[in-house]
């Protein structure tokens, strides 16, 4: 496997069934078990109602565009080849939003609608790390 360039997420202990999930082309969302909200990123109390009532669950991978951006000038070095790219909020179909990079489509506004559905896909990173993305739906 050729050398990741970019930065990269660190897991933390509450975030491994999520790590896990992404390696293995699936998305795994927490949700709350007394206010019945989903939620992300991964943590161990529901940030709605501080309860640490909390489940693991499959999310479905589905998602509308809620915002984006594209950029232009690469933040990092890593990330120069790829640019314009465009980085996106999107709210999964369960509730919670997301920041993400959208795949799969030209960085042009033209190509982008808000509200436009969405699907996730995963790119490897590295043995580790599998980053979910998300391309039209």
């Amino acid at each position: 496997m050729p050398e990741y360039k970019k930065p990269l997420p660190v897991p933390q202990p509450e975030s491994d069934r999520y790590w896990e999930g992404t390696r293995n082309g699936e998305l795994w969302l927490r949700r709350c078990l007394d206010c019945i909200k989903a939620y992300f990123y991964p943590r161990n109390i529901c940030p709605h109602c501080g309860s640490a009532n909390v489940e693991w669950f499959q999310a479905s991978g589905r998602a509308t565009l809620y915002t984006f951006a594209i950029v232009h000038r690469a933040p990092h070095p890593g990330f120069e080849a790829e640019a314009p790219y465009i980085t996106a909020l999107v709210e999964l179909e369960e509730g919670p939003r997301m920041a993400t990079n959208l795949a799969g489509v030209q960085a042009d506004p033209a190509n982008l609608k808000i509200g436009m559905p969405l699907k996730v896909v995963f790119e490897k990173a590295t043995e580790t790390i599998t980053l979910p993305k998300f391309t039209p739906a």
